[in-house]
């Protein structure tokens, strides 16, 4: 079997065993073709069965000194060990380069999320669209906020996908779980006006896509991305802005106002509560600087000064 074979080989794998998003496919396939071209620039080799721990360490060391984040080296790391696990399943490899490498730690960091009053002025902007285009842009927010979809899955909605009557929307999440959500109040008319624009431009569209360009074309990543962050520039001081903030926001507004995280799991689809729980981080640390700002008491116990007095009660 030919050297690119065998990676090309895992690609198949977790595109038709496990199912992976097409955006998860591209960054896993992104990492692998960056390292293999690092070895073979190096090493002289691409082969994944010549591959030594060593070669896996000087690759992490160029990454860092390119200034990449942790979390990004981090997950290049992971498409590896997926790989190295994959051709060890499969018998064509027998030891685990991967073993001997440890991947660099990084702080925690909690979720950018948008201010509810933010949110709640920008939705206002967006009420009452007058055209077909500013009916869409409203549906592309409120879908992201106000059902916490990834950005695949809401490029991912078909017509069929909506049941109006019950005011619900089937969702083809990450590993191709589904979920049923619900459209609030706020959500419906949005939709509504939707579809009575698209109607009236695109009377003749076949298009099973439920969220079309101007052109009548299904929506597209950078597409998705760029209508996000001109609408949050505009009404929002979050320092990061993309379509993944407005999931973030969902989680974060839901856990504030006093969501069970079992509830806010399966509204977002999380496969295990571990993921879900950062965005209780999020409220206590919220809670925190709230308690630190206010309390009368805060000051004193935040100092080092005194040991007799306590820790805040957070």
């Amino acid at each position: 079997m030919e050297a690119q074979q065998r990676w090309y080989g895992f690609m198949d794998y977790l595109s038709h065993e496990k199912r992976y998003a097409a955006l998860t496919l591209e960054a896993y396939e992104t990492d692998l073709k960056q390292f293999f071209a690092f070895t073979l620039d190096m090493y002289a080799t691409d082969d994944p069965l010549a591959i030594r721990h060593f070669m896996v360490r000087a690759w992490m060391v160029v990454l860092l000194e390119k200034g990449l984040r942790t979390v990004s080296i981090n997950r290049k790391l992971s498409s590896l060990k997926s790989l190295f696990g994959f051709l060890i399943r499969r018998g064509w490899l027998e030891q685990n380069p991967m073993r001997k490498i440890i991947a660099p730690k990084s702080g925690k960091k909690l979720p950018v999320v948008i201010a509810p009053k933010e949110m709640q002025v920008l939705l206002e902007a967006l009420s009452h669209p007058e055209n077909f285009s500013a009916s869409r842009d409203a549906l592309v927010i409120q879908l992201l906020y106000g059902l916490g979809l990834r950005r695949g899955e809401l490029i991912a909605i078909q017509t069929t996908d909506l049941d109006i009557g019950r005011n619900q929307l089937l969702v083809q999440g990450k590993g191709s779980r589904q979920r049923v959500l619900p459209l609030g109040q706020g959500l419906t008319p949005v939709l509504r006006d939707y579809l009575r624009f698209r109607d009236k431009n695109f009377p003749e569209q076949q298009q099973k896509s439920l969220l079309l360009t101007d052109a009548g074309k299904p929506l597209y990543p950078k597409w998705v991305h760029t209508c996000v962050k001109k609408y949050l520039d505009a009404f929002s001081s979050a320092e990061r802005k993309s379509p993944h903030v407005l999931r973030h926001a969902f989680a974060t507004h839901l856990s504030e106002n006093g969501a069970e995280l079992n509830a806010i799991k399966g509204l977002l689809g999380h496969s295990s509560l571990a993921a879900t729980q950062i965005y209780t981080h999020n409220s206590i640390e919220r809670l925190q600087s709230v308690y630190r700002m206010a309390h009368p008491q805060a000051s004193e116990a935040d100092s080092p000064s005194d040991p007799e007095i306590g820790q805040p009660p957070f």
